[in-house]
């Protein structure tokens, strides 16, 4: 599913008739229109925030909201620990006393805020989707999320870290191909007898016909990449062998 679209209402809610222009600033600005762009992803931007309201000296309900917003956007106990006490050297350690109070009561439990599927969910602006069905020529365990049918089909692959799918040939009488668009995370695209290309965010792969290859993540790093499949005439794929652990160990 699409992430779900932040609406806050605070600012009428409380400042409505008093200050209607600042609480439209704030319901439709800065949630509505800032916390809605991705371009930094709503864990980084949690990590923003409570590190200026530390480095401005407060510590009341808002910074309690965006603590709780910060353990929602995926931000662990022990991470938001060390995010702390790092801004505590440069916040003041009153402050980071008080923030880690208020903390404690939000990351109550040793229960992760999420799991790493849906951390990694909230770094990509598309779905991740369910398992792979294709996983039989996958090492390790992907996804598959279907995005367009209509004009050029269009899916996103998501990849657990260390996860790539196998030596793969893209067939076609004309036409036909591939072209992967990396939307998050880390990974490796490969042409047999080439050096392997980094896949980091925007990185854009164009794969031609009778090409074989195999495409993954990195082995510390989820990998998310769109995958379009160009129209061609009697398009096929052909699977060969997995690629073997000792190529893949020697990428870094």
């Amino acid at each position: 599913m699409e992430r779900e679209k932040i609406v806050q209402t605070a600012g009428r809610d409380v400042l409505g008739s008093f200050a209607p222009d600042f609480a439209r600033y704030n319901d439709d600005v800065l949630f509505g229109e800032v916390w809605n762009d991705m371009t930094l992803d709503l864990k980084t931007k949690s990590i923003i925030v409570i590190s200026v309201f530390m480095g401005r000296g407060l510590c009341d309900d808002s910074l309690k909201y965006h603590l709780l917003t910060a353990k929602k956007n995926g931000i662990t106990k022990d991470e938001i620990s060390a995010i702390v006490t790092h801004a505590a050297f440069y916040a003041g350690w009153p402050m980071a006393w008080a923030v880690f109070n208020m903390a404690k009561e939000i990351w109550n439990d040793d229960s992760p805020a999420c799991d790493d599927k849906e951390r990694f969910q909230k770094e990509v602006f598309l779905p991740i989707g369910e398992k792979n069905p294709y996983g039989k020529y996958f090492t390790g365990q992907s996804y598959l999320a279907q995005v367009s049918l209509e004009q050029v089909p269009a899916f996103n692959v998501t990849f657990e870290p260390g996860c790539r799918n196998f030596w793969h040939i893209h067939h076609a009488k004309s036409g036909g191909g591939q072209m992967l668009i990396c939307i998050g995370g880390r990974g490796w695209y490969q042409e047999e007898g080439k050096e392997a290309v980094e896949l980091t965010p925007g990185k854009v792969v164009n794969i031609p016909v009778g090409v074989k290859h195999w495409h993954g993540a990195a082995s510390d790093s989820w990998m998310s990449h769109l995958a379009f499949e160009i129209p061609g005439e009697d398009g096929t794929t052909e699977w060969c062998e997995p690629v073997s652990d000792k190529l893949y160990g020697e990428l870094k």
